[in-house]
């Protein structure tokens, strides 16, 4: 009875330890530009089961960070926030919660909003 437990115990600690692979990852030229943040760097855009990773370079060190859920965003200088704060404090309110994560699900991402001063596009670098 003891080794069964030992055995299980074993196994969710194995799983639940294993990294997560991306579905499919790329590199990417990134143009992320809004009243509060402006980058134009090369980058990953790393697609996993249920969440997308953006990582922005520059000179080879990661300056943005961001994990896009469907309802928040989490970066490496601050914990998860949802969506709807996110959109607030640097795209605009009036987007939908799921606006940055549907977003980043495109193949070609594009998004220019004249009104609002955004302008979000990822090339993607093909082989």
């Amino acid at each position: 009875m003891l080794k069964k437990y030992l055995f299980l115990s074993f196994v969710v600690l194995f799983i639940g330890c294993a990294s997560k692979t991306p579905v499919k990852t790329s590199s990417a030229t990134v143009i992320f530009k809004t009243p509060s943040m402006k980058f134009y760097d090369q980058g990953f855009v790393n697609k996993y089961k249920d969440y997308i990773a953006l990582n922005i370079l520059n000179l080879g060190k990661s300056v943005l960070y961001l994990e896009i859920y469907e309802n928040r965003v989490c970066q490496s200088t601050f914990r998860c926030i949802p969506s709807s704060e996110f959109n607030t404090k640097y795209l605009s309110a009036t987007y939908k919660d799921d606006f940055l994560y549907k977003l980043f699900l495109r193949k070609n991402i594009y998004h220019k909003d004249k009104k609002e001063g955004i302008f979000i596009k990822v090339i993607s670098d093909e082989i």
